[in-house]
């Protein structure tokens, strides 16, 4: 990403929620006991803690949802995720932020987390939960997500080709994976 495009994403995020404050990772994944406001320049070598969580049900779909008009990328779907707020562990973000995205509230145990990928100034656990829900269960979120679907890998793909997927690395891992 170039400088430019990075500083105005910077700006994106400060805006929609200038109030966040994250926990300061090193670039080996530990705490350091600083904190940070969303949005504010990374001192070199720091980072934080971000979730992707992928929902699969019992019949291979996955949850997936669309960016509320007015973010970041608007109109795109995307599995639900986020940043890890103040004295967060992974697995409370990922349930913070599928209950916020979606309404749902998977039982952890249904959870694993899959891997991390990290860069310059983040590391992301990226989590599935195995768990089927009704239609009525779901509750977007206004400003953060304006519509729902469920989708098989062949469809992740197809939206991924199409240029109407937010897709991060952990798409190649969910669209590869054996049932």
């Amino acid at each position: 990403m170039q400088t430019a495009d990075h500083d105005r994403l910077a700006e994106l995020i400060r805006m929609d929620a200038p109030e966040e404050l994250w926990d300061v990772y090193d670039r080996a994944g530990g705490r350091t006991g600083r904190t940070q406001r969303r949005g504010d320049a990374f001192a070199p070598g720091d980072c934080h803690l971000c979730v992707h969580v992928w929902v699969r049900n019992s019949r291979g779909e996955y949850l997936l949802t669309k960016r509320a008009p007015g973010k970041s990328m608007a109109g795109l779907w995307e599995c639900t995720g986020g940043s890890a707020l103040l004295g967060e562990d992974s697995l409370t973000a990922a349930l913070r932020e599928l209950r916020e995205e979606t309404g749902l509230r998977p039982d952890p145990a249904c959870g694993e987390l899959l891997f991390r990928f990290s860069g310059d100034h983040f590391h992301c656990d990226v989590w599935r939960f195995r768990t089927d829900f009704a239609p009525e269960e779901i509750v977007l979120q206004p400003g953060e997500t304006c519509a729902w679907t469920l989708a098989d890998t062949r469809q992740i793909r197809r939206l991924n080709d199409e240029g109407i997927f937010f897709a991060f690395e952990d798409l190649a891992y969910i669209v590869n994976e054996k049932p």
